[in-house]
């Protein structure tokens, strides 16, 4: 068998390889008339030398699971990862590149994960991709810690200026260096431009310096055309424990006359006079989308390498299974995100008789599903006691067998890097913090939502019951906010059952991620039945008044529904633990209360009771009854509607 690291293409092979990808994403740009054509052609020489001497994966089965991951964090440059797909025999045909950035193409203007073979993660929102990147890191870690025999793979990430600005930048570079990635290299695209202009009109960071400062190995590159020296950086960090940093000095849209080094390169196409006297000075006499016999075939010898190195690990997978066949079918069910059979019923044996906070609730839930689910992993901001999500011991760069991690204070960093560890797979993963701080994380969840990831946000404190620690840890608009996100499923139960039953959605869904909205007050175990669309009745259906309360507010509604029946009124109380599967009763008065923003409810009740500002600081039950939230006050709302109500 060949292996890549003796496969050395000629040097005239490498040159022509780095013009076929300079060639290839400015002739994508230029067909589209859109798109960004600088950063492909600064940047090829560092991402040909990876692809062709150090990336193991094997363009037959992009889901390999012990291939080394690639992200293209610099999103925008697309156009590079396009060309370096389609040579090396991913499922992406030319006449694909030729439908760049058209409607219906797998060749988007941003890398998507699932719409092109070989993305491993969608990017284009800056520092993203670093951070996911970290998070399969950090799941290549904990797999080789539990699977030692058949794991061995690298993450590789190409970032911009863009991504190191960004602040979620720094909350994930810190968490690598913290735990020692070691299997991590991170090429920076130093071409010291942004899209307004030079980057030095907004920083002056030592990029260098500061990830040194977060204890990772660092190297500069100054020539971003040597291959050799690229080459040799690479090789040096692969034998590093650390996580590495390498900086490599290139010129945005190389050989492009008139605007190489400059921000004109950066978001728009050359123009076709200049493309050709670009095309003229590399001496490139092809005609547009064209792959030079040579380069095609060393990348198919380049492939079918990485189509053997695929057959050893089967065949060192099928010893491991002979040898460890629970094992081995532990990683494999883990993979295809199957539960175990007696997961369900033991969530729902978790339900007690005295009141206790569903945040509480939802520790027991997750103590009994970690226990039937190895690969069930994550933790909190820093709030692993207050969001009920205590795991044991955490992960840390000597032993990363445990199944808690300790993210800190890093909300943004914590859900970015939880998607990386769901992309990377044989995980599922969960975060937690305070749900006012859902705000901190909310780009990081809506690439959950849009990557399709069943990532699980825990998020307790969930009202302005809160109390004393005030308005600025009140949540008032932020359920609301997290269910107009599309594909999030956000769930809020008001007891122990419904908390076992959304943990069971949850779990369940590999579609999209899920809000667990919780609370921080204990909550009576209310005798609800679980109803399709509402999720629960405790009278008669369909007559009279539907109050239609969630989480702690339940116990609210049913305290005023028994003060509706003494008045004569037919009164059912629904507890929608899924607003979005809830539809109201058309033949009844129908009344929300919930302790937030009014903005969703209005639409779907006659008379929705919330908070529409925000709260104040002092003991919860006094703040709760400083809003409305008291049966008396509710009644008074309910019978002055009803008075006027046709």
């Amino acid at each position: 068998m060949t292996d890549i690291a003796t496969f050395v293409p000629s040097v005239e092979t490498d040159q022509l390889a780095v013009d076929t990808l300079r060639f290839l994403a400015a002739d994508m740009v230029e067909a589209a008339q859109s798109g960004h054509p600088g950063m492909p052609m600064g940047a090829a020489p560092m991402a040909w030398t990876l692809w062709s001497r150090h990336l193991r994966h094997d363009p037959a089965d992009p889901e390999w699971a012990d291939r080394d991951r690639f992200v293209l964090s610099a999103g925008h440059g697309s156009a590079l990862l396009y060309g370096l797909l389609h040579l090396f025999g991913y499922d992406l045909p030319l006449s694909e590149l030729k439908r760049f950035r058209q409607l219906g193409s797998r060749t988007p203007g941003h890398p998507e994960y699932g719409d092109t073979a070989g993305v491993e993660c969608t990017t284009g929102p800056l520092g993203q991709g670093l951070a996911m990147a970290v998070g399969m890191a950090l799941a290549e870690r904990m797999t080789a810690a539990r699977y030692p025999e058949i794991t061995g793979h690298r993450t590789y990430a190409i970032v911009g200026d863009g991504c190191l600005m960004e602040g979620v930048s720094h909350e994930v570079a810190s968490f690598a260096g913290h735990l020692g990635l070691g299997g991590l290299i991170v090429l920076w695209d130093d071409n010291e431009i942004t899209i307004d202009g030079a980057v030095g009109r907004s920083c002056s960071d030592d990029q260098v310096a500061r990830f040194a400062a977060y204890g990772w190995h660092t190297e500069v590159v100054a020539d971003g055309t040597d291959i050799a020296a690229i080459d040799a950086a690479l090789m040096r960090a692969k034998g590093d424990p650390r996580p590495s940093f390498l900086a490599v000095r290139t010129v945005i849209g190389h050989g492009a006359p008139g605007v190489a080094g400059t921000s004109k390169a950066h978001g728009a196409p050359l123009g076709a006079d200049r493309l050709a006297q670009a095309k003229e000075l590399a001496g490139w006499t092809l005609p547009s989308f064209s792959v030079p016999e040579q380069v095609a075939a060393t990348c198919a010898v380049l492939a079918t390498i990485g189509g053997e190195e695929h057959a050893t690990w089967l065949e060192e997978f099928a010893t491991f299974d002979a040898v460890a066949p629970e094992r081995a079918a532990e990683f494999r069910r883990a993979r295809a995100r199957l539960l175990p059979a007696e997961l369900l019923p033991a969530l729902e044996a978790v339900a007690a008789d005295a009141p206790r906070a569903t945040r509480q609730s939802s520790q027991a839930c997750l103590t009994a599903a970690m226990a039937m689910m190895p690969e069930l992993v994550g933790g909190s901001a820093d709030l692993a006691g207050s969001t009920g999500t205590v795991c044991g011991e955490v992960v840390s760069r000597d032993d990363f067998t445990s199944s808690a991690i300790a993210f800190g204070i890093r909300e943004f960093g914590m859900a970015a890097i939880l998607n990386g560890m769901s992309l990377h797979g044989g995980f599922r993963v969960f975060g937690s913090t305070f749900l006012v701080f859902a705000d901190y994380l909310r780009p990081a969840l809506r690439l959950s939502a849009l990557m399709k990831q069943p990532v699980i946000y825990v998020l307790t404190h969930d009202s302005i019951a809160v109390g004393e620690d005030g308005p600025t840890h009140q949540p008032v608009e932020h359920v609301e906010s997290l269910r107009v996100i599309p594909g999030v499923q956000v769930l809020r139960p008001a007891n122990d059952v419904e908390t076992a039953h959304a943990w069971e959605l949850a779990l369940t869904r590999v579609d999209g991620p899920t809000a667990l909205i919780l609370s921080r007050q204990s909550l009576p175990q209310l005798n609800v039945e679980m109803g399709a669309d509402a999720g629960g009745s405790d009278g008669a259906a369909g007559r009279g008044i539907e109050i239609a309360a969630t989480g702690s507010e339940v116990v609210l509604a049913v305290g005023v529904a028994e003060q509706l029946r003494a008045d004569g009124y037919d009164v059912r109380v629904v507890s929608p633990l899924d607003r979005s599967r809830f539809t109201a009763d058309s033949s009844a008065h129908t009344i929300s209360i919930e302790a937030g923003t009014t903005a969703g409810w209005a639409g779907l009740v006659d008379l929705a009771i919330g908070i529409d500002e925000f709260g104040h600081s002092g003991p919860g039950d006094e703040v709760m009854a400083r809003h409305g939230f008291t049966v008396a006050a509710v009644l008074d709302r309910i019978r002055e509607y009803l008075d006027g109500a046709p």
